[in-house]
């Protein structure tokens, strides 16, 4: 019996966790305008959900030379939500910075 609610409570865990996903890919793609944003880190923490999403955007540094290429940069966003998956803050971390 407790092997079944076990099992039960992973499934539940990992419809949460794929829940968490969708809403850093959702709130990332339409705040960033990014086409592409890959999920790299899920993590329960106090009082909700940390991720860590990578995206690649147009270079910044290109744009400033007024150059027009396809050369993008990767960027690593850290994405903290809150109660009912709100997005409660989110931050572009520096580059070479580990995944906590």
């Amino acid at each position: 019996m407790l092997l079944g609610r076990q099992k039960k409570g992973r499934y539940k865990m990992v419809e949460i966790i794929e829940q968490v996903k969708q809403t850093v890919t959702d709130f990332l793609k339409k705040t960033l305008n990014a086409k592409d944003v890959k999920i790299i880190k899920v993590a329960e923490g106090e009082g909700g959900w940390d991720a860590a999403a990578e995206v690649y955007e147009e270079s910044s540094f290109i744009k400033a030379l007024g150059l027009s290429t396809k050369v993008q940069d990767r960027n690593i966003y850290s994405v903290k939500l809150g109660g009912g998956l709100k997005v409660k803050s989110y931050e572009r971390r520096e580059q070479g910075a580990e995944t906590e």
